[in-house]
């Protein structure tokens, strides 16, 4: 029954290779508890009984929070197919919520460090691709699985623009500076894919399909070199792109557009980025503010 969900979730809605796996992880962790607690394979048979241990047993390992909500969701929706299908006539989830939280609060990168990035390190580094790295990131906001999987035919330099294949497959054009576009013609002449990998745009040094892992790596390197911040990963470059565009003037809508959020709930996160600076414009822009008292 886990395979055909699999297969719904590849075939029918879609999802990202990188979904499905995380997906298969969290049911698996599930089989797994389940054979071990209930000595059966078949999961579709779990009560909320058997749901509740397992969220007891998670928080024992001290797993975070985060991650058992995510892998209640997993289930939540493996269970909804059940449903779906007629296998089952109540989820064992029903009733069962979702852990409470204070997500932590992500910090962007300031203007001021990703220039510092530009014009101080960057100008002593000769590996083009970990330049390309970091940059389309932070120039594009895009996710570092995105970044891994774009396709060499969607890459239009003469027109400046990426087409980015998002969550749930879904299509979006990206706008680029001639700047980057300069740098991704630089990499292109150092490309040698396998002949494999030669439909992905961005390679490693041996010619394969770049791995999110080494994405992370390179982003944490650099970024260490700029800050003290904790986070240093690619998310935080999207972040940062998302922050400092709004900052700037953009129209929310249009940053929705481009980091490819399905909600405007989602991009409007990254207008708490800067609170100091909406302060200011609303001060100097309010009819009914001050000119000589802040918020």
């Amino acid at each position: 029954m886990l395979d055909k969900f699999l297969t719904y979730l590849q075939f029918e809605k879609r999802y990202s290779p990188h979904t499905i796996t995380s997906y298969k992880k969290d049911l698996g962790d599930f089989s797994y508890f389940y054979l071990k607690t209930e000595s059966s394979e078949d999961i579709s048979k779990a009560d909320k009984k058997v749901i509740r241990n397992f969220i007891v047993k998670l928080s024992e390992n001290d797993i975070s929070k985060r991650s058992i909500n995510r892998k209640l969701s997993s289930l939540r929706s493996f269970f909804l197919f059940l449903l779906k299908i007629g296998e089952i006539e109540i989820s064992p989830l029903e009733g069962i919520s979702s852990l409470k939280f204070y997500p932590e609060k992500q910090i962007p990168m300031s203007r001021e460090e990703m220039a510092d990035l530009n014009d101080r390190i960057f100008a002593q580094v000769h590996d083009v691709l970990e330049k390309c790295i970091v940059e389309v990131l932070y120039q594009t906001g895009m996710r570092k699985a995105e970044l891994c999987g774009l396709i060499f035919e969607n890459i239009d330099l003469n027109e400046n623009e990426l087409k980015v294949i998002g969550k749930g497959n879904k299509e979006r054009v990206i706008p680029i500076s001639n700047e980057l576009s300069e740098l991704l013609r630089s990499y292109l002449e150092i490309r040698k894919p396998q002949t494999e990998y030669k439909s992905y745009f961005f390679v490693n040094k041996k010619g394969k399909k770049l791995n999110e892992k080494f994405v992370y790596v390179v982003v944490n390197k650099y970024l260490s070199l700029i800050t003290t911040k904790e986070k240093r990963s690619p998310h935080i470059l999207r972040h940062s792109f998302a922050t400092h565009v709004l900052d700037n003037g953009a129209e929310i809508s249009k940053v929705k557009k481009i980091l490819g959020h399905s909600s405007l709930a989602s991009t409007q996160v990254y207008t708490n980025a800067n609170i100091e600076q909406l302060k200011k414009v609303f001060n100097q822009a309010h009819p009914r503010a001050s000119k000589k008292e802040e918020l």
